[in-house]
């Protein structure tokens, strides 16, 4: 029986080495994975069966490379990783013939990428967001930041579209740059006065994100998710943060959070692996995308979801799934490595 043919796009992430564990560890099959990446670094290069080097996902060549790639190595399913390459894979998904890709429609996609929609879809639905402003300019920034309370209030900076805290920024009157200069780490995000933030714009006219800084714990709501309903999912926690990344997760049981994600996912229609993001009572992002898992002996999330994707399983055997989510779960990531000779 041939084995069961995986391509991972983005398989540098620090979530994949994990990923690769799970879907290898389905207690079902053989499968075999093929890891693709911008990077030639990426770890995927040394922990799938095979490895292609592709354009990143802005590229007018993204698509054509990943259908290339998928008739030669006979791949089954697509598994995207990242945000920058779920709208191309959305648009051309009927490219790739029988291979399932398991994205979301153009329309979810588009509306969950762009921070602006997502806090506009928010709002319209009921759902707690950020107070927010779309602004474009140093001055729209400046005036923006105002109205929403500062300098008593902090606020924060975000591009429109991003990934993984690229780009945000807490903007605060009481912003200490020297103290930053002798105690943070290299790469640690900074605090900006208003000023700062309004002098690095200058003329840059690059639309933006000004909106309300929500503190609280973080959130999430995993899960796997069929014409806008969801199938199988939970909470977690997200926290120990270190690099913009989250490095401890604990599963909840929270109706509340549940309720929710169903109603974002059902305005978005949304279809196959999702992620919602809260900082305390406030949504802050939507990824329609496969995230960091909490896995467990017995609910292998990654691989349920895409045996529901071949059709493999059906919508009511996946959500009985829903039975065995334990919220005594917890992860812990963390740093590892692998040596080898260059050839």
């Amino acid at each position: 029986m041939r084995p069961l043919t995986i391509l991972l796009t983005a398989s540098g992430v620090p979530g994949c080495p994990a990923l690769i564990r799970a879907l290898r560890e389905n207690g079902e099959r053989e499968v075999r994975l093929v890891g693709t990446d911008m990077s030639e670094l990426a770890i995927g290069r040394h922990f799938c069966d095979a490895f292609h080097l592709v354009p990143p996902g802005s590229d007018p060549g993204f698509t054509d490379a990943l259908v290339e790639i998928c008739g030669l190595e006979r791949v089954d399913a697509v598994l995207p990783q990242s945000s920058f390459e779920l709208l191309p894979l959305a648009e051309d998904k009927q490219r790739f013939g029988e291979t399932a890709v398991l994205v979301a429609g153009p329309e979810a996609v588009r509306r969950s990428n762009d921070k602006a929609e997502t806090y506009a879809l928010l709002d319209a639905i009921g759902v707690r967001g950020p107070a927010w402003r779309r602004v474009s300019g140093a001055a729209a920034v400046d005036a923006a930041a105002r109205e929403l309370g500062y300098p008593d209030d902090d606020v924060a900076f975000k591009p429109l579209i991003s990934s993984g805290s690229r780009g945000f920024r807490i903007v605060s009157a009481s912003a200490d740059r020297r103290r930053q200069l002798f105690e943070n780490r290299p790469g640690v995000a900074e605090a900006l006065r208003l000023e700062e933030l309004v002098e690095l714009l200058s003329n840059d006219e690059t639309e933006a994100l000004v909106m309300e800084l929500v503190r609280g714990p973080e959130r999430t709501i995993d899960g796997i998710a069929g014409g806008g309903r969801i199938l199988l999912g939970h909470p977690k926690t997200r926290e120990e943060m270190r690099a913009g990344l989250a490095m401890y997760f604990q599963t909840l049981d929270d109706s509340g959070l549940m309720d929710v994600a169903a109603k974002i996912a059902g305005e978005l229609e949304l279809g196959h692996f999702f992620n919602i993001q809260l900082v305390g009572d406030a949504v802050i992002e939507i990824n329609p995308r496969i995230s960091t898992v909490v896995y467990q002996d017995d609910l292998n999330l990654p691989y349920l979801g895409l045996k529901h994707a071949l059709g493999e399983l059906g919508d009511d055997e996946l959500a009985a799934y829903a039975a065995r989510v334990r919220p005594t779960r917890k992860a812990l990531r963390y740093f590892d490595q692998v040596e080898w000779d260059s050839e």
